[in-house]
């Protein structure tokens, strides 16, 4: 019986997939890091919350924590400028 196209060894797909998936995620957490920082320098720098989270892939939550974890103080209660 003859394939119209080479039959590939499985073994050899996984490890190729394997490669790319471990060079994909050093990739996303330097990303990561990188983002991170980003965001507390933009919370340092008086960027409301509400704003870092639109521009941020975290959420509103995390961002909170971040900022907790980082001596960042909360944002004064009351409504906030636009």
């Amino acid at each position: 019986m003859r394939y119209p196209r080479r039959v590939s060894d499985p073994r050899k797909d996984l490890e190729a997939a394997t490669r790319r998936y471990r060079k994909t995620a050093s990739d996303h957490e330097k990303a990561r890091d990188e983002t991170i920082a980003a965001v507390l320098a933009a919370l340092r720098e008086g960027v409301t919350p509400v704003e870092v989270e639109r521009l941020s892939p975290f959420t509103g939550a995390y961002i909170r924590r971040m900022a907790r974890e980082n001596g960042i103080p909360p944002a004064a209660p009351g409504p906030k400028r636009s």
